[in-house]
C-alpha cells in the first residue's frame, strides 16, 4: 500500500427516483466518476423491498464512489441538505486507492 491514496468512500442508497436529482448533485460536487445499482434489495424503515418481486412499486438505488478529502468535503456540502428528501442512507468510510 506504499503507493496508495487516502480517500472517503460513499455508499449512498436512495429511491430510484431520486437518481437524477443526486447525479447532479454529484455533478455540483465536480465528481466525475461512480458506480450506480440499481434495483437493490433492502430492509429499512419503508419496509422490505425484495428485487426478486415482479410488481415492485419502490425501487432503490446504491450510488458508490471514492473522492479525496477536498472532494469530499464538496459532495457533504451539496448532500448533507438533500438526504432528508431523499429517504436514503448515506456511509462514508476512509478507503485507499
Amino acid at each position: 500500500m506504499n503507493d496508495s491514496i487516502l480517500m472517503k468512500r460513499f455508499e449512498i442508497v436512495i429511491r430510484i427516483e431520486h437518481l437524477t436529482h443526486l447525479t447532479a448533485l454529484l455533478e455540483r460536487s465536480e465528481v466525475r466518476r461512480y458506480t450506480v445499482i440499481k434495483n437493490a434489495g433492502s430492509l429499512g424503515s419503508q419496509g422490505t423491498r425484495n428485487p426478486d418481486e415482479i410488481l415492485i412499486t419502490d425501487e432503490n438505488a446504491v450510488i458508490i464512489l471514492a473522492c479525496k478529502d477536498e472532494q469530499a468535503e464538496k459532495v457533504l456540502n451539496e448532500l448533507q441538505p438533500a438526504m432528508q428528501s431523499f429517504n436514503g442512507m448515506c456511509l462514508i468510510s476512509n478507503c485507499y486507492a
